[in-house]
């Protein structure tokens, strides 16, 4: 049996799903030891506590990169076979930001500019071949304006 503390609340939900964790008066009889943490309950608690697996934590990241990918547009270069980012682009780029003010960094005309400074960006390096993956999203509108625009800068995809 374990107390009820503050101080070993804090390692115990890590390790059990459900626990039932009895008050210091009952641990007290039961071991010699008296507890000198501040006491919360008088009675029996229960603890859930959540224990995330590899893939819960997997989806955690997935859904916080979506999460901010809504106010502006990103374009990355990457080579699958050793996952390195050969190029990148976004509207949050100091050069396009100052000619995105007037604009927003969320429209089809900032993921054009995205587009054709990723495609400048690439053929800078000797890449002219590329494969996109829109990431889930539709074939449509900023998407599809980053895609056109990157053909029309000279990527072949």
């Amino acid at each position: 049996m374990q107390c009820l503390h503050a101080c070993s609340l804090s390692a115990a939900p890590r390790q059990l799903r459900r626990s039932t964790f009895t008050p210091c008066e009952a641990v007290s009889s039961l071991s010699q030891s008296r507890c000198t943490g501040p006491r919360l309950a008088a009675g029996p608690a229960q603890i859930e506590a959540r224990v995330t697996t590899p893939r819960d934590r997997r989806k955690k990241r997935h859904l916080s990169i979506r999460r901010r990918s809504n106010q502006h547009i990103y374009a990355q270069i990457i080579d699958d076979t050793q996952g390195n980012t050969l190029a990148a682009s976004s509207s949050l780029s100091p050069a396009l930001r100052e000619m995105l003010k007037e604009v927003g960094g969320a429209t089809t005309e900032a993921a054009r500019q995205v587009g054709i400074k990723i495609a400048e960006i690439c053929l800078e390096k000797g890449i002219s071949k590329v494969s996109f993956d829109r990431g889930g999203h539709i074939y449509h509108g900023r998407v599809k304006a980053v895609a056109e625009a990157a053909r029309e800068g000279g990527l072949v995809f």
